[in-house]
Order: structure tokens, then C-alpha cells, then sequence
């Protein structure tokens, strides 16, 4: 199986909505738990629902808001799609992932209003080396899961925990037998960016899942391979932040958070 999910079945309803069933392979399984799905392909099909939802050339995404209500069941889920507030210039679209019967993510995306702003774009975010600059790198190995091992990892050498600068690919379509959107292959990877510089070093003392993705784009993404430019922190009250500016082979695109809990392992 060379995708993340198979497609089972698509509904449009009177009005509007859209339903659609599909099954994950072993390659969207999760890091935390075997029988979870990770929360980036999860991320990346629920990106491609959002894509292609009642398509205006006028507008694009601009924002997408992941909530992570729960685990993500590996297996069969359905996706349902609609315009929670439609509008002329900017429309809000919901996504909700369902399995065996619970709330699994709830994801909001502003689709936004397009026009020529070229006389004054400016960036803060500066370039950084393109992937073929930096060696492959075995970081990632640390975690288990089908997903991690699904990636190509580059990293520059000045990466730490805590800290650094990852490149991240892979070779899958997000649903077999259809054509992936380099936005939706770019966003499928996102949420690995809390994996990528933890700031424990050996075995994990605490754990540190996050309970949301957001993601802000001032332009969309193109190409195959995403940058990460991560930092992850821990409060002392048990509330982390992982923060990322994201970035493909033609510069920075956007930035990414995560709210992170903290639970010590048992060692039980």
C-alpha cells in the first residue's frame, strides 16, 4: 500500500455537506500508541477535505485551527464538511473526524479573499538551506509507528534538544489512487514537528502530547519537502508549547503551534 488511506465512500447532502469514509493503512499509525493514528496524516487528509469543500478561485485558506479532542482510532473514520459562516470575502469551513462513534479532531480553516498584494509584501522569517544542504538524519527513529517510518529526515547539524531545524518528505499519496496537492502533502507532516526536537534526550521521562495544530499560512505551499524551524519549551506547571516557522524549497510560508500537556511515565 503506497497511501495513508483508502477512500470507502463519498455523500454530498441537500445542503451541502460532505461525508466521507475512509480507512487508514499502516502507514498513518501513531507514535504514542500502535492502535491510534498519527495526528499529521490525520492533519493531512483532513487538509484535503478542506481543499477541496465548495472550491472558490477567489479564495484560499489561509488558517486551519486543529482541535484533538481524543485518540485517534486507527481503522475506519468518515470526515464531514461544511461552511459554518459563509461569506463573500471569507468564509469559515468545519471538519469533523469521527470513529467508532466518538469526536476524534474537530478542525475550523478561514478561507480567505484573494488579491494582488505584491507592492508591499515583506518578510521577517528568513530563508534557510535547502534540504540536499543538510545529511539525512536518524532522529526520528526514537519514535515507533508507522507514519515515522514512512518519512525522510534531513537536519541541520546544529540541531539540539529543544531546538533545530528539520527537512521532512515522503514518497505515499495521502489516499490511494489519487493525485496529492503539494498543500495537502505538506500539511500531512506538520504535527511531526513535536517529535522532531524534544528536549528529552534517551528514554522519555514525561510525556508530551499535544491537544491542537494551528496553522498559519501568508502564502500556500509548493513542492514536496517541509521545513521546520522548531522550538519546543516546558512550563513548570505541566504546559508545553512546540512553535515552528514552516518552510518549502522557495522560503517560509507560514508558522505552526502546539499546546503541549505533560505526564510523567509511570515506570510501573
Amino acid at each position: 500500500m503506497n497511501a495513508y488511506y483508502q477512500l470507502i465512500e463519498r455523500k454530498v447532502a441537500a445542503d451541502g455537506r460532505v461525508t466521507a469514509r475512509y480507512c487508514s493503512t499502516i502507514h498513518a499509525q501513531g507514535a504514542w500508541n500502535a492502535h491510534e493514528q498519527h495526528m499529521a496524516p490525520a492533519s493531512g487528509i483532513i487538509a484535503a477535505e478542506l481543499e477541496q469543500f465548495a472550491v472558490r478561485d477567489d479564495m484560499r485558506i489561509g488558517r486551519i485551527s486543529f482541535d484533538i479532542w481524543g485518540l485517534i482510532h486507527f481503522g475506519e473514520f468518515s470526515i464531514e464538511t461544511e461552511i459554518v459562516r459563509p461569506g463573500r470575502s471569507i468564509e469559515l469551513i468545519e471538519s469533523t473526524l469521527q470513529a467508532q462513534g466518538k469526536t476524534c479532531i474537530v478542525a475550523r480553516a478561514w478561507r480567505m479573499c484573494t488579491s494582488d498584494s505584491r507592492q508591499i509584501a515583506g518578510l521577517e522569517d528568513q530563508v534557510i538551506h535547502q534540504p540536499e544542504s543538510y545529511a539525512p538524519w536518524s532522529g526520528l527513529a526514537r519514535w515507533p509507528g508507522g507514519f515515522i517510518r514512512s518519512l525522510h529526515t534531513r537536519a541541520d547539524p546544529a540541531h539540539r534538544a529543544g531546538k533545530g531545524t528539520v527537512w521532512l518528505n515522503n514518497d505515499l499519496a495521502m489516499v490511494e489512487g489519487q493525485a496529492t496537492s503539494d498543500f495537502v502533502h505538506l500539511i500531512g507532516m506538520i504535527d511531526a514537528a513535536n517529535g522532531i526536537v524534544a528536549r528529552q534526550e534517551g528514554d522519555f521521562q514525561w510525556a508530551f502530547p499535544n491537544l491542537d495544530l494551528q496553522i498559519h499560512m501568508h502564502r500556500y505551499p509548493q513542492g514536496q519537502w517541509l521545513g521546520l524551524q522548531t522550538v519546543q519549551q516546558y512550563g513548570a506547571d505541566g504546559i508545553g508549547l512546540t512553535s515552528s516557522v514552516l518552510h518549502d524549497i522557495y522560503g517560509p510560508f507560514g508558522r505552526s503551534e502546539q499546546i503541549l500537556t505533560l505526564r510523567q511515565i509511570s515506570k510501573a
